[in-house]
């Protein structure tokens, strides 16, 4: 693996540590610390993520016309910042508005991130992406494990330590990348005429959105498990450091569990649809035993099929964004199919906090099978556009 991508690995690392201390816990600190519905928490989480879709698509644009370290920057610098004013005021309305622009400057950096790690390292496939997603989630288990004991003691520490994460990240951003800044590189003429004719870039595109609308459906379902199941762990009496400790495992399994992984993908499913496909499976499995569990055990071993699930499913999307991108829209491609990820997780814990509080659990888990099923129809079929205008992807 190339230097510079290690350096975007460690990056990706310290910035999910930091998020990860607060994001598994929001619904908890608007429900049980500033007295509001799930509902309500669902609607702020879903102006957060909203924020975050804007901030992908700009994010993206950005790399295409300016390079990813510029970017970058600008992104982790938002988002410092918001992180400060929620040290400082934690109020009910400065919550809301610091919490929103958090999402916008964290959007702006994560397709510049993935955009980079495909172009210092393209022969690597979905290697480089997979290096990436390992970060993130050595940064899940990381900050998960101590996220709810720093809670534990005071939700004002959770807001201080976030915030000196993405300190560190911005020095590590301003320090390293600027040597693996990766120019944005324009299509020669001969590639914008065929643009022009429709021929590669429509297909491509089509391919991207019923990609990305399979991608966002299993959003919504899974982060009901920061959302609904988080709160409704806190209703069944299990403690709030058991509740952060499944997020820790999530992070480790996803670590430690990368050589299974990878001989799993090389012996039954060298295609990254079929990858997809199965792991889509393995969610609907994870949710089916929520439905029925009501200790710790049972949340854990949802967790543990759930984590397996999406070590097939998060890595290969972007893999396949990639693939698609023509020449000099890599961040683009990776800006909207980020941004299809945070519209789930945008409408996620509103549908999902609506349907527990009209009828509990019992209504959410068939609900959320039922957006699965049809995000694998999606994940089957997005490759009929690139059929039908014979377009050839490279294969990962």
């Amino acid at each position: 693996m190339p230097r510079a991508l290690w350096l975007l690995v460690i990056g990706m690392a310290v910035n999910v540590t930091g998020s990860s201390l607060l994001w598994p816990l929001n619904s908890i600190y608007i429900h049980d610390h500033l007295g509001k519905s799930l509902t309500v928490a669902g609607f702020i989480l879903m102006l957060n993520s909203g924020a975050s879709v804007i901030g992908n698509l700009i994010g993206g644009a950005l790399y295409d016309k300016l390079g990813g370290y510029l970017s970058i920057l600008l992104g982790i610098s938002l988002t410092a910042l918001s992180l400060l004013g929620l040290t400082i005021w934690n109020a009910w309305g400065a919550y809301c508005f610091f919490f929103t622009l958090s999402g916008f400057g964290s959007g702006i950096i994560y397709p510049s991130m993935y955009a980079m790690a495909g172009n210092v390292w393209p022969e690597g496939g979905r290697k480089a992406f997979n290096s990436i997603y390992v970060a993130q989630n050595a940064g899940v288990a990381l900050g998960s494990a101590i996220g709810g004991v720093i809670a534990s003691y005071s939700f004002t520490w959770i807001f201080i330590s976030n915030t000196f994460m993405y300190v560190i990240f911005f020095f590590i951003a301003l320090v390293s990348y600027k040597n693996i800044q990766v120019q944005p590189s324009m299509p020669n003429a001969a590639e914008s005429r065929r643009k022009q004719k429709g021929s590669q870039r429509n297909p491509a595109l089509y391919a991207l959105a019923i990609l990305g609308f399979g991608y966002l459906l299993c959003w919504i379902c899974y982060v009901q498990w920061q959302a609904t199941i988080s709160t409704h762990t806190q209703e069944l009496n299990i403690p709030l450091a058991q509740y952060s400790l499944l997020w820790a495992v999530n992070g480790g399994l996803i670590v430690f569990g990368q050589p299974l992984i990878s001989l799993f993908t090389k012996k039954i499913c060298p295609s990254v649809k079929m990858q997809m496909l199965i792991g889509m499976v393995i969610f609907i499995v994870s949710f089916l035993i929520v439905g029925q569990a009501e200790m710790f055990a049972g949340f854990l071993a949802a967790m543990l099929i759930l984590t397996i699930g999406e070590m097939l499913v998060w890595p290969a999307v972007p893999t396949i964004a990639d693939k698609l991108a023509p020449k000099g829209k890599e961040g683009f491609f990776q800006g909207i199919i980020n941004s299809t990820a945070t519209g789930g997780r945008m409408i996620g814990p509103l549908l999902g906090g609506y349907l527990v509080d009209v009828n509990g659990i019992g209504l959410l888990v068939p609900v959320l099978v039922f957006l699965l099923l049809l995000g694998m129809i999606a994940a089957y079929f997005y490759d009929v556009p690139l059929k039908a205008g014979k377009v050839k992807v490279a294969k990962s």
